[in-house]
């Protein structure tokens, strides 16, 4: 038996009704993608000012921290140096037989003579002890006696009372 045209017109338009309907799904599919591809595109375009503008903040709040990083770490290694004087001072006061009772110490400047740097801490210390050890404290500031580090002070003044003498120096610390 042979089908007849009627039979094939009716495959072919049942093929053709099938394939148009696979079209149709498909199309409406990526249509459907489309929109929330779109729908997502304008949130994000939405976001994107307010990201900007934090970025921009946090690049800001970054360059003050770095900032402030460069200026502790160019301070840290002036603030051991200030340790180490007193350390000397202790060990001087101690090699004089007297005794520290108070100890203050400035922030170091830096100066710079030429092409050598130095830095410069005022320091005020109070001892405590008989005058000849503390004439002979002053003395060991003066003339360098025991430093420890390549340093220099300067005493720019000296009050005393009794047993107890405030003395006021600069020292000069060279910078390597």
């Amino acid at each position: 038996m042979k089908p007849s045209k009627k039979v094939w017109i009716i495959v072919g338009i049942g093929i053709f009704a099938i394939v148009l309907g696979s079209l149709y799904t498909l199309y409406f599919r990526e249509v459907g993608e489309r929109e929330q591809l779109s729908d997502s595109l304008e949130a994000a375009e939405a976001l994107l000012p307010g990201l900007a503008a934090i970025r921009e903040e946090l690049e800001d709040q970054l360059a003050q921290a770095t900032s402030l990083l460069n200026k502790s770490q160019a301070e840290f290694p002036e603030s051991v140096e200030s340790i180490e004087y007193e350390d000397d001072l202790f060990e001087i006061a101690d090699d004089c037989n007297v005794a520290i009772t108070m100890l203050t110490a400035s922030m170091p400047t830096n100066n710079k003579v030429g092409t050598v740097t130095y830095s410069v801490s005022s320091f005020t210390v109070v001892v405590r002890g008989d005058i000849d050890d503390i004439l002979e404290f002053i003395y060991a500031i003066r003339t360098g006696d025991d430093f420890q580090l390549p340093w220099s002070a300067e005493v720019t003044r000296v009050n005393t009372d009794l047993s107890i003498a405030t003395i006021n120096l600069n020292i000069y610390g060279y910078r390597r």
